[in-house]
């Protein structure tokens, strides 16, 4: 039926019904577009497009459990992802494989000149390997968001708020004497002493959206966060700490394993040999264990019939040594009990006289001091006693008394017979 024949109030109806579609539809379509945008933006703010990220490129020795689009690890989570992997040059001898990857915000606040490093290490059994980087211990932010400027030294005088882009070092360049990041008004001394002639600092003001610096590590300064002809940016370095891969591991076991399969098979044969030989010992054990049953059996009789009335047992020892040994020991113990009540008495009039004897010295020395004439007097008395029995010994009625009995004399020395000269000549 076309429309121009329906009435006008259905065509009316139909009308407001088409309107009524065409608003669903829109609406339909509003809501679809609105859920596949907030769905974009989720995927880019989960993944971080529209976070800063940090590059920085490292060196591996292979690429083996690495690609492109992998993750990159600092302390258990995901915080970037690399981005690119290249062999070097082939006239390049000292690294294999060029590493490249981003950090996002604000994890790459984490990653300081001292301490940080890139970590290849084995995250499978299969094989698998992955980067991670480790949190720095000092030194210096590897990126910052302030712009660099190189300013003569006769004008840093005139920017005291800016801050150091730079490590500053004496004139022998060894000994640092003013790091990055201090402000110009406390380092003008230093910078003096540096005898530079120009200097790096960072503008006071506030700190950009995007990176303005970069650290570079061999002149221990800031350089400008800029492309290069190759339209990439002046990266920052992470020296590599790498693991070798499972296969490698692996593969060196093995070599290790067929090394020393040789010798095990050598040490499995002695074994045997050693089995073999405590298997042949085992019998002549029991052998000889048959041929011992006798003898056993025999011992097992005498040492039964040892405590028996007469027998070898009642020689050696004696019913009446226990006796002896007992009334022996009563003895002893008697003697050493008396001797004891003795020396107990014998000290005790020991210290009875030495206690006499220090009275009897005391006593004589008391009277030694309290006369102070004695000792003379009796060496006077001496003295006077010698002489006179001297003079006795010289007054002519007692002389006789003191002599002498005269000794022997010694024979004398017999004399030579005399000879006539004839018999003198003769000799």
């Amino acid at each position: 039926m076309a429309l121009q024949d329906l009435t006008p109030q259905l065509r009316t109806r139909l009308s407001r019904m088409e309107r009524e579609v065409g608003w669903f539809v829109l609406f339909a379509a509003g809501l679809l577009v609105f859920g596949f945008g907030y769905y974009i933006y989720n995927t880019a703010d989960r993944k971080g497009w529209f976070k800063i990220k940090a590059p920085y490129y490292t060196y591996t020795e292979g690429a083996s459990g690495l690609k492109e689009g992998d993750p990159v690890k600092l302390m258990g989570l995901d915080v970037g992802q690399i981005t690119k992997i290249d062999p070097m040059p082939a006239n390049q001898f000292e690294y294999n494989m060029y590493v490249e990857f981003v950090l996002k915000s604000p994890y790459y606040g984490y990653i300081w000149t001292a301490g940080s490093k890139a970590r290849i290490a084995t995250a499978d059994l299969l094989g698998k390997r992955v980067l991670e980087v480790s949190k720095g211990t000092g030194g210096h932010p590897t990126y910052v968001f302030r712009s660099v400027r190189i300013i003569p030294v006769e004008d840093v005088q005139n920017l005291p708020d800016w801050f150091l882009g730079q490590d500053i070092y004496d004139a022998t360049g060894t000994n640092l004497i003013a790091s990055a990041f201090k402000h110009v008004s406390n380092s003008l001394a230093p910078i003096k002493q540096s005898g530079l002639k120009e200097i790096r600092l960072l503008e006071p003001n506030k700190e950009q959206k995007r990176i303005s610096a970069v650290w570079n590590d061999q002149e221990g300064w800031y350089d400008p966060f800029v492309k290069d002809k190759n339209d990439k940016y002046n990266m920052y370095f992470l020296k590599s700490d790498e693991s070798p891969a499972v296969g490698d591991r692996l593969e060196a076991m093995l070599k290790q394993v067929e090394t020393a399969l040789p010798d095990i098979l050598n040490l499995t044969n002695q074994l045997a040999n050693v089995l073999s030989n405590s298997v042949n010992l085992t019998s002549n054990l029991n052998v000889v264990a048959v041929g011992a049953r006798p003898a056993i059996s025999n011992l097992a009789k005498v040492t039964a019939n040892l405590d028996q009335p007469g027998a070898l047992g009642e020689w050696l020892l004696p019913t009446n040594l226990n006796t002896r040994l007992d009334k022996m020991l009563g003895n002893a113990d008697l003697t050493m009990t008396s001797a004891q009540t003795n020396l107990a008495a014998l000290a005790e009039n020991l210290q009875n006289s030495l206690s006499n004897l220090a009275n009897l010295t005391s006593n004589l020395n008391n009277q030694v001091e309290a006369n102070t004439n004695l000792l003379s007097g009796i060496s006077k008395a001496i003295v006077d006693t010698d002489s006179f029995v001297q003079g006795l010994k010289r007054h002519w009625l007692l002389r006789s008394a003191f002599k002498t009995k005269p000794t022997n004399a010694p024979p004398a020395q017999p004399s030579a017979p005399l000879r006539s000269p004839k018999a003198t000549d003769s000799r």
